[in-house]
């Protein structure tokens, strides 16, 4: 099977570490990466909206709230 490659943004840490890995570490992230992508693109799928919805009642109740969001977000530009 010949691969084909595309390209994931990244966060520059993440990057800096696949970069850093040696070729066989590489070699073993594009498997597992190959397996989940599968993973999420075969499972059955919930309606975006739900999920959203129980990933915020989550944050919320482990204490997230809509001022330290907006000061997490702010922090990501």
């Amino acid at each position: 099977m010949i691969d084909t490659i595309i390209e994931v943004p990244l966060d520059a840490d993440t990057a800096r570490a696949y970069q850093a890995a040696s070729e066989d570490d590489q070699k073993k992230m594009q498997v597992l990466l190959r397996l989940r992508v599968r993973e999420l693109t075969t499972a059955p799928t919930i309606a975006l909206r739900r999920l959203m919805d129980e990933i915020g009642a989550a944050a919320e109740a482990r204490g997230l709230t809509p001022e330290i969001l907006a000061t997490l977000l702010d922090d990501e530009e």
